[in-house]
């Protein structure tokens, strides 16, 4: 890993992204999100204050453990000044996460004991399968689509549900 000089304040995108294991298209789309940003040289050449490389980390952390974009950044933009994630900051923030990641994990749970269950059906019913339709409360009533905009109603418009179908067979 390339060392940086200490008096070096700024960095490339190239050397931040040596330094921080991202790509470089990574740190782009990173600045087009708001989470990292740089100024601008004369030669419109882009320049990262030294603090980026924690920014960097810090979202590749949160990323690593499944925590969306748009939560990193709603984190990053609460921090006063766009200031740079401290450890207590990350320890705040992941205390505030787990509740979410717990969430998932469960979910992956279920998601795994059921998939023996649909590979051993073979069917993927799309009326049944606790993989592709979890939860349906609807399905219990009948099959197919469950509301549907009326037409001329709007997106915000009235709903209806479709006439009553008989299932395909029943699987599973």
């Amino acid at each position: 890993m390339p060392q940086i000089p200490e008096k070096i304040h700024e960095l490339t995108v190239g050397q931040l992204s040596a330094r921080s294991g991202a790509a470089v298209s990574a740190l782009h789309f990173y600045e087009s999100k708001g989470l990292i940003t740089s100024r601008r040289t004369p030669g419109n050449q882009r320049r990262y204050h030294r603090d980026t490389l924690r920014r960097v980390a810090f979202v590749r952390a949160a990323q690593r453990v499944g925590i969306p974009l748009a939560t990193i950044g709603e984190a990053l933009s609460a921090l006063p000044e766009q200031r740079t994630p401290t450890r207590e900051d990350w320890a705040r923030l992941s205390e505030a996460w787990r509740f979410e990641l717990d969430e998932r994990i469960s979910q992956l749970g279920r998601l795994r004991d059921h998939l023996t269950d649909c590979i051993g059906c073979g069917c993927l019913s799309l009326e049944t399968c606790v993989l592709s339709n979890p939860d349906d409360v609807l399905g219990e009533r009948q099959s197919g689509s469950r509301l549907m905009v009326e037409p001329g109603s709007g997106a915000r418009g009235r709903t209806r549900e479709p006439e009553r179908r008989e299932p395909a067979g029943d699987c599973c």
